[in-house]
């Protein structure tokens, strides 16, 4: 294989710098492709436009993580960082108590926990790995245009802080710039999901209700008039909370948002319980968490993973997952387009279909997460034909594998549906409010 030549200074100038991939992006994505790239002996260049740690949400981790965590060469300074999460919590209005789905059931038991961490401080841990792997890791530099030349090297304009001009050409483009979405932005390929739209409002509080033992760790879910809580124990007695809304609801705020949120707290009595003697320790966000998706994730000399393609409601943790899984497979594709170009269509499109597949398995959870018929699922589980173990490996992020997840997620939903014809009027309500609010836009939820 041919390798381009090594990278000269800081790439101003007439003369574009050389690489072989350059990763749009310092992200769980970028940086866990870039490592895997440079482990393959490929000269990989990152262009992060902000500086690590920075805050990001997110912080529930995933089973399946663990698998890739040791691949990176990180599950021990991950372990350190983190707070170990057995399973996920379940809370509904009017049931007496929640219900844990722990991982340690899921089809593939050979990974029964996950981690809690600060996004800054893992997204951190991430990106130096990536360097101290090999990739050329440039942070305050923004990407500003992407010149295809099919059959050729593409030609990327950055800028850096001081608004000084840098110069790349590479014979891959990886898209890895999160909710950015820089290319499928520039080929006007990105579009709203016509089929859910969410908002969200969240902050960390020191001194909330945890619970106790081996479930300390475990993040909790609540649902409620409009929509979901998250709560996401994290190091030293910080709680991440956060409420998923209808964004019909998010637009009544007309009060700052601290108070917004304890507001809505409120609405909860189960979550205002535990959190009665919390203290914000944090600013509050309002976001609104659209869901969308680009019509395409790859073309000639480039790929789309993570956010940078598609962003679907966090409700089930897999943000995370899925960037890091998609950069896992999508560090292989890569490699097989650059060793072999003759077979780079086939590849992409392969992997295009797998990543399809995953997202349409968690979105039809996610649709139909607020539906009293799933509420009722969830509060009652029953493993009859392994459904159980079916959903607890969706929920630990196994829809990459090739495992028998689907089969009995199929007879979850012929269950499911004939729970919501028994209820149909409820059930059909549900469907109406989640069709209204996907019409508001972000500008309508966050002021």
């Amino acid at each position: 294989m041919e390798k381009s030549t090594t990278i000269r200074g800081p790439c101003r100038g007439g003369t574009p710098c050389k690489c072989d991939v350059l990763v749009i992006g310092g992200g769980p994505a970028g940086s866990t492709i870039s490592t895997l790239l440079a482990q393959k002996g490929w000269q990989v260049v990152v262009l992060e436009k902000a500086h690590h740690p920075r805050f990001h949400i997110g912080e529930s981790l995933l089973p399946m993580n663990l698998p890739l965590f040791e691949q990176l060469g990180i599950r021990e300074e991950v372990h350190r960082m983190g707070v170990v999460k057995y399973g996920a919590e379940f809370n509904a209005p009017g049931e007496e108590a929640p219900v844990t789905f722990y991982f340690s059931k899921a089809l593939d038991k050979r990974h029964p926990y996950a981690y809690e961490v600060r996004r800054a401080e893992f997204d951190h841990l991430l990106l130096r790995n990536s360097a101290a792997n090999g990739a050329h890791v440039l942070e305050g530099v923004k990407v500003t245009r992407v010149v295809f030349r099919r059959g050729e090297t593409s030609l990327v304009t950055a800028e850096d802080e001081g608004g000084e001009q840098q110069q790349w050409e590479a014979r891959f483009v990886v898209d890895a710039s999160g909710r950015d979405t820089f290319l499928a932005d520039q080929l006007g390929i990105k579009s709203r999901n016509p089929k859910h739209n969410s908002a969200a409002i969240f902050g960390h509080f020191h001194g909330a209700v945890r619970r106790p033992g081996k479930d300390e760790g475990n993040i909790s879910i609540y649902w409620f008039r409009h929509g979901w809580f998250w709560m996401i124990p994290l190091r030293d007695n910080i709680m991440s909370v956060g409420a998923v809304c209808w964004p019909e609801y998010l637009r009544t705020r007309r009060c700052d948002p601290d108070q917004f949120l304890w507001d809505t707290i409120n609405l909860c009595p189960e979550v205002a319980q535990r959190m009665r003697n919390a203290k914000l320790v944090s600013s509050v966000t309002a976001t609104g968490n659209f869901s969308y998706q680009a019509s395409s994730m790859s073309g000639d000399g480039y790929l789309l993973i993570g956010d940078a393609y598609a962003f679907i409601d966090p409700v089930f943790s897999s943000g995370v997952h899925l960037a890091m899984s998609g950069a896992k497979h999508g560090a292989g594709v890569v490699d097989a387009c650059l060793r072999n170009p003759a077979t780079a269509s086939k590849e992409l499109r392969k992997f295009e279909r797998t990543t399809r597949r995953a997202l349409k398995t968690l979105s039809w959870f996610i649709y139909r997460f607020t539906s009293p018929a799933m509420r009722k699922m969830f509060m009652a589980p029953s493993n009859i034909f392994r459904v159980e173990e079916a959903v607890i490996s969706m929920l630990a992020g196994d829809v990459f594998q090739g495992s028998p997840l689907h089969q009995r997620l199929r007879i979850f939903k012929v269950i499911y549906y004939g729970i919501a014809l028994s209820r149909w009027y409820q059930n059909l309500n549900a469907y109406f409010l989640r069709k209204r609010n996907v019409k508001f836009s972000i500008t309508d939820v966050v002021r």
